[in-house]
């Protein structure tokens, strides 16, 4: 019996008591959540002996991921999908660690930019093997003509999400 299986026999249980009750939709959003809960989970386990955990990691990946390794912090929010006061909690312990630098904008004084610092660049770059073996293993069971398709519709959700919304 899969990790999944209890929760598509509740979903199975509430279509019968309500025929109306949309399995699909249900299945299919509860997929997502429990995917996550795994994926934070996994992710956590690889970077706890790193000194940092899943969100933080996601913040410093935001930021090498951008060519000059610098966001605000609603920039960042965004593209992290985390909310402003994560973010701000995130970030200032990314600074204590030394691995994120805050400062002023230099085109607007009222803005703050958070740079990645050389000792958070060396991190990634001592994390991202261990990471590369932990994504491939999270889709072992994909193709990747099947990544691709997958990726495809989890975008689309999202658009109809953001439409809808």
């Amino acid at each position: 019996m899969g990790s999944f299986d209890p929760t598509e026999q509740r979903v199975e249980v509430t279509c019968r008591r309500q025929p109306a009750f949309p399995r699909e939709p249900a299945i299919l959003v509860r997929l997502v959540k429990h995917l996550y809960k795994r994926i934070h989970t996994n992710a956590n386990g690889l970077l706890r002996p790193y000194g940092i955990g899943h969100a933080e990691y996601d913040i410093l990946m935001m930021l090498y991921g951008t060519p000059e390794q610098a966001l605000t912090p609603s920039e960042v929010a965004e593209s992290a999908g985390e909310k402003m006061a994560n973010v701000t909690r995130l970030t200032d312990q990314l600074c204590e660690k030394g691995l994120v630098r805050r400062s002023a904008s230099t085109e607007d004084r009222r803005k703050v930019v958070l740079t990645l610092d050389a000792s958070g660049e060396a991190l990634i770059d001592r994390m991202l093997p261990d990471i590369c073996v932990l994504l491939a293993q999270e889709v072992s069971g994909l193709s990747d003509a099947e990544q691709l398709r997958l990726e495809a519709l989890l975008k689309k959700m999202l658009e109809g999400m953001e439409s809808a919304g």
